[in-house]
């Protein structure tokens, strides 16, 4: 059975000890499977999903930016059996925590805890896919910490997505056939369920009250192991591949502080993404335009951003200042147009100093312009660089989370050692709840 589990993860890309972490993880889903369903079923069906570390582009995704991404080496590992009644049941293995609920296109999905994720799938899948669709039991086991900023919600959200279109064959039907072509497409669609838009002919529903972009399953499902991957978004594209240098590692704290897009941060972080697209609003609206997003905007004439900055200037909003939204339009197009260019370039030919200065404008932008750091995780990108970190900075949604710094892989633990007892010294509170270990750039998600 280890073998069985272990060399598909393997293959994938993850590294010998990762697999059989994750090999353990399924054993525990497998084994609160077989408790509802008697043994696990010989059609049942193993998925690993990822969550994912956001290397550069802060908030940039739903403004049709770009980003710099690859998968990190933890996530779910979740197996499912298909039923022939359409009624899902969830069991999350580690917490011993349980739902049910129809696959019906009348469901309520309103929860303020993980189960909001995936009967928003099943809401969604039910009104998008027309006839029959068989429901599934499936019983999931995570490393990958929670509402930490590497989209552990997007996660299961995707995880359950994948086991009900493989249960249901989706790949088959015109719906599907008509829209989504690839994994690109698949990532973009999944983002809409979660945000609620329409995508292609698959008309829109109640998402889960968060309007991001599709950043967090584009790295969940197209990152590639040892690759840095920068995308550009609105629509989703890939524009070129990077390789995390071998002989490095990433270093990821946890900061303790919850960044928890069903609880309090849902609101700071839709304020983020409300005011690129009300800086939209005013520039279509003041010009006659039609861009897309903003960041094509931004690019579509040589003057485009000092016209668009002067048109702040000149219309006020009714729920933001002008000085607010000219710094959120400045740390988009500084973060887009330059900053991770110039980092791709620069890790391209090993300048790692100057991808760490990259890095440590990303992060200033952050706090000075974005908005969306909080003393802890500033803390971390800074105690990181002074212990000697090439570079690091906070990554995710924000306003909680965590933080990722790059070192040699025989310097590693070390430094993960002393960047812990640094983090417990400045915030003991936060420490006792924080979370520290070193990744690789991984795999996207499989399915087995």
């Amino acid at each position: 059975m280890n073998a069985e589990i272990v060399s598909p993860l393997l293959a994938a890309g993850l590294t010998p000890a990762e697999a059989d972490r994750k090999a353990d993880l399924f054993r525990l889903a497998g084994d609160r499977l077989a408790a509802w369903i008697g043994k696990e079923s010989e059609a049942a069906i193993r998925c690993y999903v990822p969550g994912r570390i956001e290397v550069l582009g802060k908030h940039t995704d739903y403004a049709g930016g770009r980003s710099l991404l690859c998968a990190v080496e933890r996530g779910i590992c979740a197996v499912a059996a298909p039923r022939r009644a359409a009624t899902i049941r969830i069991a999350d293995a580690v917490r011993r925590q349980d739902c049910e609920f129809p696959l019906s296109p009348e469901l309520d999905p309103q929860s303020d805890h993980w189960p909001l994720y995936p009967k928003t799938v099943a809401r969604r899948m039910a009104r998008n896919f027309s006839g029959p669709l068989r429901g599934m039991d499936m019983a999931f086991a995570s490393d990958l910490p929670r509402a930490s900023g590497m989209s552990s919600s997007s996660a299961l959200l995707v995880c359950t997505w994948l086991l009900l279109e493989r249960s249901n064959e989706l790949e088959h039907r015109p719906e599907f056939c008509n829209n989504i072509h690839t994994a690109e497409d698949k990532a973009s669609y999944l983002a809409c369920v979660e945000n609620g838009q329409t995508f292609g002919t698959l008309a829109g529903d109640a998402g889960v009250g968060t309007y991001g972009g599709s950043e967090d399953h584009t790295a969940i499902l197209c990152s590639r192991p040892g690759m840095l991957r920068q995308y550009a978004f609105c629509p989703t594209r890939h524009e070129a591949d990077v390789h995390f240098p071998p002989e490095f590692s990433f270093l990821i704290a946890v900061c303790g502080v919850a960044a928890d897009k069903t609880g309090a941060a849902r609101e700071q972080y839709n304020r983020a993404s409300g005011a690129a697209a009300e800086i939209l609003r005013i520039w279509r609206e003041s010009t006659g335009r039609g861009d897309a997003s903003l960041f094509r905007a931004a690019v579509a004439a040589g003057d485009a951003r000092e016209r668009i900055r002067q048109e702040l200037r000149k219309h006020p909003s009714e729920r933001y200042t002008a000085e607010s939204l000219l710094d959120r339009f400045d740390q988009l197009v500084e973060e887009c147009g330059s900053i991770i260019p110039e980092a791709v370039s620069a890790l391209r030919v090993k300048d790692l100093e100057k991808f760490g200065s990259c890095v440590d404008r990303s992060q200033t932008l952050a706090e000075q312009k974005l908005g969306n750091q909080i003393p802890q995780t500033a803390e971390l990108a800074r105690s990181a660089r002074r212990l000697g970190a090439l570079a690091a900075s906070a990554f995710g949604a924000g306003f909680g989370g965590s933080v990722w710094a790059m070192a040699r892989a025989d310097e590693a633990a070390d430094l993960l050692k002393h960047w812990q007892q640094d983090y417990r010294r400045q915030f003991p509170v936060e420490a006792e709840r924080s979370t520290f270990f070193t990744s690789g750039a991984g795999p996207a998600a499989i399915l087995f």
